[in-house]
């Protein structure tokens, strides 16, 4: 199987509480086999792309509190399967879909985006508002780039993880990559230490 074929078989990605900034890597709305993704509580710019719609298989999506800007993505209604949806502490602007399964959701899913309108929200929508959605000047892809081969290498196991291993190759947010490799490495070797630890408990029982 190809580095870009594995990655499809991820479920879920949490890369949660960090300090990740830049855009959303488009290519994360190519990996069909997502349950679930959680961004929340970074410093992610930009907008949420448009490919986000085609995540068929998406039942929970979190990008809260992050600087998200621009409308959300018509597309998103095509998630048929989402249940949960947090993109609240934001800078999000424009009309909340009103369509499908977004009639579901809660005020607790939009708040803190002061652009907002429209149900569940108490403020409405005027058609002669002019929003900011200049969102090709969000969608450079220089700010945010994922090392999605290392990643894919990396990543040994299957099924659900809670981390990404591998790590996030940038050209102006160094510190991403800095910490997702500091991540992985203390994880691994805690595993180590804990089948040391394992091996010799083992080997005294058996003396």
């Amino acid at each position: 199987m190809s580095w870009r074929g594995s990655l499809t078989t991820f479920t879920t990605i949490d890369l949660s509480n960090n300090r990740f900034g830049g855009v959303i890597p488009a290519i994360i709305g190519e990996l069909k086999s997502l349950n679930g993704l959680n961004l929340s509580h970074n410093r992610i710019t930009g907008v949420i792309p448009q490919n986000f719609g085609g995540l068929e298989n998406l039942e929970w999506l979190d990008l809260s509190s992050n600087m998200l800007m621009g409308e959300i993505p018509k597309a998103l209604t095509n998630l048929h399967f989402l249940s949960s949806l947090n993109l609240s502490q934001n800078q999000l602007v424009g009309m909340i879909p009103t369509v499908k399964q977004f009639e579901t959701f809660q005020n607790d899913s939009y708040e803190g985006n002061q652009g907002l309108c429209g149900l569940p929200l108490s403020k409405s929508c005027h058609n002669d508002e002019k929003l900011p959605t200049d969102s090709a000047t969000f969608q450079h892809d220089e700010e945010f780039r994922f090392g999605w081969k290392p990643v894919a290498i990396g990543y040994a196991c299957g099924g659900v993880f809670g981390i990404l291993l591998g790590y996030i190759v940038f050209f102006r947010k160094p510190e991403w990559s800095i910490s997702f490799v500091e991540g992985i490495l203390n994880q691994r070797v805690r595993k180590k230490s804990n089948k040391s630890n394992a091996n010799t408990r083992r080997y005294d029982q058996g003396r």
